[in-house]
């Protein structure tokens, strides 16, 4: 498989390593957006979350969040993301979390501040979009 963060994740190539479990790694992103800038990923290659065990799930944002608690000792605030397939941004198709300590002066801004163009749904068509999402398996 040539995945970069499965050859990371066998040693073939090097990563500045924070922490591991059994079934997840947490290292800092080479590409950094912020000092601290760090990336969890599963040890197993999933594309999505989805396709993930329960398991590797609970593994993977337990060290999570282990790794947020240690970022926020040191920075005010984090955003935590995740990209969830290539239309969405995802670059690795590998499931990845990043985790990126922020600050006031950073002027990244919210989550929103993303989207340009937003979409304006009336409550009908709100109340469609919850059905279906209720509906599906």
């Amino acid at each position: 498989m040539d995945c970069i963060f499965c050859k990371i994740v066998s040693g073939n190539i090097p990563a500045r390593k924070i922490e591991e479990t059994q079934k997840s790694l947490a290292f800092l992103d080479a590409f950094p957006l912020t000092k601290g800038h760090t990336l969890v990923i599963p040890k197993t290659h999933y594309a999505k979350i989805q396709e993930m065990t329960k398991e590797d799930s609970s593994d993977l944002f337990e060290l999570a969040k282990t790794i947020t608690n240690k970022l926020e000792s040191l920075f005010p605030a984090s955003l935590i993301a995740i990209h969830n397939g290539k239309e969405s941004g995802q670059e690795v198709p590998h499931v990845h979390i990043h985790l990126i300590p922020r600050n006031s002066s950073d002027k990244a801004g919210p989550v929103h501040s993303l989207f340009t163009s937003r979409p304006k749904f009336t409550d009908m068509e709100l109340d469609e979009i919850v059905n279906t999402l209720r509906n599906t398996k």
